[in-house]
């Protein structure tokens, strides 16, 4: 896909050196009027729009109007498969209330029950609702199943979204999200590890752990990481969300390409991550719905030089949304994030989360993804409360959603 993106009143690279957690004003990031142009769906050039090329072909054009335009956003958290709904536990918790709706295993229940072409519908639905409001890369978790069968069953509804949706889609395996009633821990944890290679086989490249408090211990996640390792997959874990258990520490020590949540995570854990090179996936929507205002997190990941991202965690019960722009406005207001800094954390963060070169930068050999803001200026994607914050999405090269929809 060919196209020539111009009049761009800032571009934001996310080319600068600094760490995502660093702190500056990114101004090495920002090329002011600007243009970008996409050959084959790769960037081949990028920079002040004076000086385009002379002998650039006649291309498709997008005139940027001015905006700022920065790379797709790369959403490295969702749990994107699921039926059902979990209204009632999520109006109980406003209210004060316990409410033992049953949590991630209502959504089992009535995921099971769903069809797969049913899954797929409602999964395309929240896909391209993400797509039009900036993501262009996107990790997809099963964990809603929790039977060998539902969750090589959901890498096969994953698999299908990719011909379905302009995304560039990481399926993660995770089998391992609780444990289904009735089951022993540790059988489950066994049949979860002699899974793996079939997950793999279902086009699962990572394997992830709900790793915490009353859900798996560390012995039990370090068993299915390796699990997961000699398959040949990437390793991501949930962690320290409800307490601080050592799983940061474990992600570190088994080098996890990721951790998220965190919200409990030590100074040595948070020091450990940095050296093994662990990204900390943020979730400020899970956070602030469930109203533990744990946000301190963020200083002790920063302090210690972690790579930070930042993610939707898109799922029924604690994050129910698909956009990027919203999770960076939270991360700005709740933790305190320089808007560059936030915004880097959701393209080039993401990226590291994923462990991809390919996108979350806007430079010669970089995939042809970008945002086109809403705005002159980046910091109105979080002052301006409840507005939309994306004008166009492209996807190697093609304007794939504008104003909110699909193109």
């Amino acid at each position: 896909m060919d196209l020539l993106v111009r009049d761009i009143g800032r571009l934001l690279t996310m080319t600068g050196s600094g760490a995502s957690g660093a702190v500056g004003d990114g101004g090495e990031d920002v090329i002011a009027e600007a243009a970008v142009v996409v050959r084959d769906g790769w960037i081949t050039w990028c920079g002040p729009e004076e000086r385009l090329p002379a002998d650039l072909p006649e291309l498709p054009e997008l005139d940027a109007g001015g905006a700022v335009v920065l790379p797709g956003f790369v959403d490295a958290h969702t749990h994107l498969i699921w039926a059902g709904t979990r209204r009632e536990e999520f109006a109980a918790r406003l209210a004060g209330q316990t409410y033992d709706g049953g949590g991630i295993r209502t959504t089992v229940s009535a995921t099971r029950a769903a069809s797969g072409a049913e899954l797929l519908a409602l999964a395309e639905q929240r896909a391209w609702l993400a797509v039009s409001n900036g993501t262009t890369t996107m990790e997809i978790k099963t964990g809603y199943g929790l039977t060998v069968s539902d969750e090589l069953r959901h890498l096969d509804v994953i698999a299908a979204l990719v011909d379905r949706v302009p995304l560039r889609i990481e399926p993660t395996y995770l089998g391992a999200h609780v444990v289904p009633d009735g089951r022993d821990a540790d059988e489950y944890v066994a049949e979860v590890v002699a899974t793996v290679p079939e997950a793999a086989a279902h086009g699962a490249r990572w394997v992830d752990v709900f790793c915490d408090e009353g859900v798996f211990t560390v012995a039990q996640a370090r068993r299915i990481l390796q699990a997961g390792r000699d398959a040949g997959l990437g390793l991501r874990l949930h962690a320290e969300e409800i307490a601080h258990t050592g799983a940061a520490g474990l992600a570190a020590e088994t080098r996890c390409a990721s951790a998220d949540h965190l919200e409990h995570v030590s100074s040595a854990d948070a020091a450990a991550m940095a050296q093994a090179g662990v990204v900390a996936v943020l979730l400020p929507t899970v956070t602030l719905s469930l109203r533990t205002f744990a946000f301190g997190q963020v200083d002790v990941l920063r302090d210690a030089g972690v790579e930070l991202a930042i993610a939707t965690d898109c799922n029924p019960g604690t994050s129910w949304g698909e956009s990027m722009p919203y999770a960076v406005q939270l991360a700005c207001l709740v933790y305190g994030l320089p808007v560059l800094t936030a915004l880097r954390a959701a393209t080039r963060g993401g990226a590291a989360a994923l462990r991809r070169d390919d996108v979350g930068v806007v430079e010669p050999g970089r995939c042809g993804d970008l945002v086109v803001l809403a705005t002159d200026h980046e910091s109105d994607v979080v002052a301006h409360l409840g507005a939309r914050a994306v004008e166009h999405t492209v996807f190697g090269g093609r304007v794939v959603a504008s104003q909110g929809m699909p193109a």
